[in-house]
Order: C-alpha cells, then sequence, then structure tokens
C-alpha cells in the first residue's frame, strides 16, 4: 500500500465527501476503519488462494459497479454505516492507496475468524490477528509521514467497527472436521472465544483506537445453509443457543473494556435482536421471503450457495437472505440504519450515531 500524509488522511473539519449516490455530505468522524468476516469483507479476498470469493455475477447485481467482493446482492451494513456517517463507501486494504485511504480502510476478509485455524477449509483467509496486524502496517506508515500526534489525535475520533465471531462457529466449532466440540462445550468456547477477543480489542485500542462498535452475532439457526440441513424447514434452536453464550460473553466484555481502558467508549450492535425483530415483524418491513436465500441452489437454496452466472431470484427486496449465509442488500441497509440511530434493543449504550459525537 502507498499511504499518504495526514493531509489526505485522517481530518474531519472541513472535510467534504462525495457519496455512491452523488450527493455531497460533511463526514462526522475522520473515518471508519473496519474488522470482520464475509458479512462486510467488500474485496479483500478476491486475490487470495480462497474459496471465500464473490467477485462474480450474481453477487453485486444491485451495486453500482457490479461484483466487488461483496458477499450481497448490494451494499453491506458497513457500507450504509460509512454513508449515515457522511463518509464515502470504505475502501478494502488489498486495493486501497494513497486519497483512497483518506476516510478509512476495511480490513475484513470472509472466512476469518477469532481464532487464527477458523476458515482453514476455505484455504486462505485473514484471521482477526492478521487483520489487526495489517492495521498496524498502515498506520506506521501513515505516522512515518504525518507525525504520530497528529494521526493519535484523528484515530481517537475516528469509528472502529468490529465483527467477528461468525465463522468461528459455522467454519469451526459445527464443522465435521474440526475436533474443536469435542475439547470445548458451548460455554467454555465462548469462554475461549471472548477472551481473545478481547485481547484482540486490547491491541487495537494500545495502537489508538478510542470508539469501538461491536457487532454481535446473528439468529445463525435461521440463515438457508442451518435450514436446509433441517428435517422440517424452521430455524435450529440448538444453533441458535449455540451462539447464546458468546453474545452474553461479548456484552460483558464490552463492559469490562470500558471501565479498563480509559478514554474508550464501546457500543454493542445486538445483531441477534435485529433479526429477531426483523423475523417477527417482516411484513411490515416489506419482506415476504425469510426462509430461503435468492441466490442458491437446493433445499431453501441453502445447500450450495450463489454459483458464478447463476440467475438470483428477480425481486431481491422480498428476501431476507441473499445466499446460503448472508443477508441481502435491503436488510443490510435496514439494520445499518437501526444501528446507526436505533433504540438500546439494537444498539448498547449508544446508538453509532451518538458515539460519533463523543
Amino acid at each position: 500500500m502507498v499511504l499518504g500524509g495526514l493531509s489526505v488522511f485522517l481530518g474531519v473539519g472541513a472535510n467534504i465527501t462525495r457519496g455512491q449516490d452523488g450527493e455531497t455530505r460533511r463526514a462526522m468522524v475522520p473515518a471508519l476503519f473496519i474488522f470482520g468476516d464475509s458479512l462486510i469483507d467488500n474485496g479483500n479476498n478476491n486475490d487470495l488462494p480462497s474459496f471465500a470469493k464473490a467477485n462474480y455475477f450474481p453477487y453485486g447485481i444491485d451495486f453500482n459497479g457490479g461484483p466487488t467482493g461483496r458477499f450481497s446482492n448490494g451494499y453491506t451494513m458497513v457500507d450504509t454505516i460509512a454513508e449515515l456517517l457522511g463518509l464515502p463507501l470504505i475502501p478494502p486494504y488489498s486495493q486501497a492507496s494513497g486519497d483512497q485511504i483518506r476516510y478509512g480502510v476495511n480490513y475484513a476478509s470472509a472466512a476469518a475468524g477469532i481464532l487464527d485455524d477458523t476458515g482453514r477449509n476455505f484455504v486462505s483467509r485473514i484471521p482477526f490477528n492478521q487483520q489487526i496486524k495489517n492495521f498496524e502496517s498502515s498506520l506506521e506508515q501513515i505516522k512515518s509521514n504525518s507525525g504520530a500526534q497528529d494521526v493519535s489525535k484523528d484515530l481517537a475520533k475516528s469509528i472502529f467497527f468490529v465483527g467477528m465471531g461468525s465463522n468461528d462457529y459455522l467454519n469451526n466449532y459445527l464443522m465435521p472436521n474440526y475436533d474443536t466440540k469435542d475439547h470445548y462445550n458451548p460455554q467454555q468456547f465462548a469462554d475461549l472465544l471472548v477472551q481473545q477477543y478481547s485481547q484482540q480489542l486490547t491491541n487495537l485500542y494500545n495502537l489508538g483506537a478510542r470508539k469501538f462498535v461491536i457487532g454481535g452475532i446473528g439468529l445463525m439457526g435461521c440463515i438457508p445453509s442451518i435450514l436446509a440441513q433441517s428435517s422440517n424447514g424452521v430455524c435450529s434452536d440448538e444453533v441458535n443457543q449455540l451462539v447464546q453464550p458468546f453474545n452474553l460473553n461479548t456484552k460483558t466484555m464490552v463492559n469490562n473494556l470500558i471501565t479498563t481502558k480509559p478514554g474508550s467508549v464501546f457500543t454493542y450492535i445486538d445483531i441477534g435482536n435485529m433479526f429477531k425483530d426483523l423475523i417477527s415483524n417482516a411484513r411490515s418491513y416489506g419482506f415476504s421471503v425469510l426462509n430461503e436465500g435468492c441466490c442458491g441452489i437446493g433445499k431453501n437454496s441453502g445447500q450450495i450457495t450463489c454459483l458464478p452466472f447463476q440467475t438470483p431470484c428477480p425481486d431481491r427486496s422480498k428476501y431476507i437472505f441473499w445466499d446460503a449465509f448472508h443477508p441481502t442488500e435491503a436488510v443490510n441497509v435496514l439494520f445499518g440504519h437501526k444501528a446507526f440511530n436505533g433504540s438500546s434493543n439494537f444498539a448498547y449504550p449508544f446508538s453509532i450515531q451518538q458515539l460519533a459525537y463523543f
């Protein structure tokens, strides 16, 4: 990556940005840094020797510019959040250089987990530990061009969005070729994950991060891939209960970090509650297809995920799920708005909009 100095990097002040819609807006924060998995990856796996890729049609069918590596028909949740913050869409680490990284970088990688071993079935991916190292690499180059003190001030005002954990279940604990479940019961595994998660977030804090948005795990038992394994086609309570200790531990972790990291502000985005609300009120939100992917093969369109040049459903706005694992753009936009300005049922103790003003 070729990184510019402070003049082309962080700084909110008079920064006027232009979004995908062509409209100009004033940025609420200097930058947005993103860490996570395929729910928010926007192209970091494109050039990796990985089976976890989405840089082919019909992915991106509704995105201005077509397939980018986003695991969606269009926007991801963090795309919506970026625009609501007054920022342009944040570029992937693998492609960002110079002035492109002025408003932040997306380090997320499909199949990535909190644990380094998670997702090995997909061959290459960028685990959370490596994503943090990639951020550190960016930071070293930025500071060498700009001076540590100025960059530190802007970093402290920037938002760090982290959404990890799903793959540690889907592509580790629940995988038959992993022996994880033989060594840990669900609570023990959640304890292991969040112990490491806390240390990883502490590492980001030590690098200068102060404003954190932590996304929980959604209703994993309701995704088409899991539904396709069910005999009755309903959500798996077993899987939903499996991830519950992780979400509870993560909330506790957030409260602990707030009290132990001076100057830090954390907010927890309750994706699980968002999904419960969505499924309970699907029709009022405009959704009519809750139990199958818009693009996929087999039962619930979830046995094989969306293949290259497969014809997707014609009306993506009616579907909750785009493929076997990921929500449609319509859901991502809805959840992005709820995280940005929603109630404490969805964003605790602050919405992202409130966090931006700290």
